[in-house]
C-alpha cells in the first residue's frame, strides 16, 4: 500500500527533479455493473494521479463493466468505440490534458459474443490506439472464450506521451512472452497491462513475477492495473527496464505515479543489450 499522503508531498519535489521524466499512474479500483459509478470513480482517480504529476493514467481491464461472473450481463453491457464509455473517458482526458487507457467491453457483429479492447485517449480526448486481447482466459477453471472474441493478429497500434512509444495488452497475454516481445520490436518504451487478474492458489506470486519478467526480459517499462480484492489480487505496479519495481499499490483503490524515462531504457540496454544478442524473432502462429 502507497503512503498516499507523502506521495501528495512529494509530487512537485518528484516534477521537478524528474526532467524529462513522464509521471505514469496505474489506477486500481472495483469496477461495477454501474457504468456511471465506474466514470465518477475512475475521475476521482485521475484527479489524484494528475496532483501526483502523472501525465497518463492507467486503468484496469473491465474498467467499464464488472461482474464476479461472466456471462450473458457482458454481452448486454458491450457498447462500440463511439458510446458512451470512450465518449466519457475523452472527456475525463481533456478535462485533466493526459492520455487516459483503461478496459471496456466492445459490441460488434456477433449478438453472443463481444471483444475485450482496451482503449488509449489522447490529451484531446481522441481515441489513439486500440487493442483487443489475444490469449482468452480459459485457465483456472474459467472459460472466457464462452463471450469473447479473441483480438485478430495484426501490427500493433502504439502512441505517444511526451517522446515515449507506447504499447498496449492485457491481463492474461502477459503469461505469453511473444506478446510483449511484439511491442518491442515495434519500438515500445513502455508497456501497459490493464487486467482483471483473478485471485487465486499462488496467483498473485504469478502477478508479480510476471509483470517483473517482461520488463526485465525486454529492457522496457511496464505498468500494469489491477482490479483491486476481493476478486482481484490488486498489487497494480510499475516495474523499470531493469525489473526495479519503481510503485506498488496493495489491496487499495488508489493511485501510484512512478516517473519514467527513454534516457533509463537506453542506459539499461548499454549494460544489457539482450535485445540486440537474441537470435529468434516473433512470428504468428
Amino acid at each position: 500500500m502507497i503512503d498516499t499522503v507523502a506521495a501528495d508531498a512529494a509530487a512537485a519535489d518528484s516534477a521537478d527533479s524528474a526532467g524529462s521524466a513522464v509521471g505514469v499512474a496505474v489506477a486500481q479500483f472495483t469496477p461495477g455493473a454501474d457504468a456511471a459509478a465506474n466514470i465518477a470513480a475512475m475521475r476521482a482517480l485521475a484527479a489524484t494521479a494528475v496532483t501526483r504529476g502523472a501525465r497518463l493514467v492507467v486503468f484496469p481491464e473491465y474498467s467499464s463493466f464488472f461482474e464476479p461472473v461472466l456471462g450473458r450481463s457482458f454481452v448486454t453491457a458491450a457498447e462500440r468505440l463511439d458510446g458512451a464509455f470512450v465518449t466519457a473517458l475523452g472527456a475525463l482526458a481533456a478535462e485533466f490534458g493526459i492520455h487516459v487507457v483503461a478496459g471496456m467491453l466492445e459490441s460488434g457483429a456477433d449478438p453472443d459474443r463481444f471483444s475485450n479492447t482496451l482503449v488509449a485517449l489522447n490529451p484531446s480526448g481522441d481515441l489513439v490506439a486500440t487493442y483487443r486481447k489475444l490469449h482468452l482466459y480459459d485457465a483456472f477453471g474459467d472459460r472466457e472464450s464462452d463471450w469473447v472474441l479473441p483480438g485478430t493478429m495484426e501490427a500493433p497500434q502504439t502512441f505517444e506521451v511526451d517522446g515515449l512509444l507506447v504499447g498496449m495488452q492485457t491481463c492474461y497475454d502477459i503469461r505469453f512472452p511473444e506478446v510483449t516481445r511484439r511491442l518491442v520490436d515495434a519500438g515500445v518504451d513502455l508497456v501497459l497491462v490493464p487486467s482483471e487478474w483473478v485471485r487465486g492458489p499462488l496467483k498473485e506470486h504469478h502477478w508479480r513475477t510476471l509483470v517483473t519478467a517482461r520488463a526485465l526480459e525486454n529492457t522496457v517499462y511496464l505498468a500494469a492495473a489491477d482490479h483491486a480484492p476481493p476478486v482481484g489480487v490488486g498489487n497494480s505496479m510499475v516495474v523499470d527496464p531493469m525489473g526495479v519495481e519503481l510503485v506498488t499499490i496493495g489491496e487499495t483503490t488508489d493511485v501510484a505515479v512512478a516517473w519514467v524515462s527513454r534516457a533509463r531504457v537506453e542506459s539499461v540496454r548499454a549494460v544489457n543489450p539482450s535485445l540486440a544478442l537474441r537470435r529468434f524473432t516473433v512470428l504468428p502462429r
